[in-house]
């Protein structure tokens, strides 16, 4: 299958489809960790977050606060 044909495949999925589309690659994925080598922007973005949560300036929100304030927001 062609990268066209992929995309208009997912033109017409709805997002349910998609999502799941996603988790079902995102396992392929992580099957083959080794394989998947993060870029150097990553690591330094991941130590900068670090940094500003020790210092507070930034803080963790709980996973299920997290996912209604979004959905609250998107509604």
């Amino acid at each position: 299958m062609s990268l066209s044909e992929i995309k208009s495949e997912l033109e017409a999925m709805t997002v349910p489809e998609k999502l799941r589309l996603m988790e079902s690659l995102w396992t392929d994925l992580s099957r083959h960790e080794e394989n998947l080598k993060s870029p150097a922007w990553h690591e330094q973005l991941l130590r900068d977050r670090e940094a500003r949560v020790k210092s507070g300036e930034e803080r963790f929100m709980d996973w299920e606060a997290a996912k209604q304030q979004l959905r609250d927001r998107f509604k």
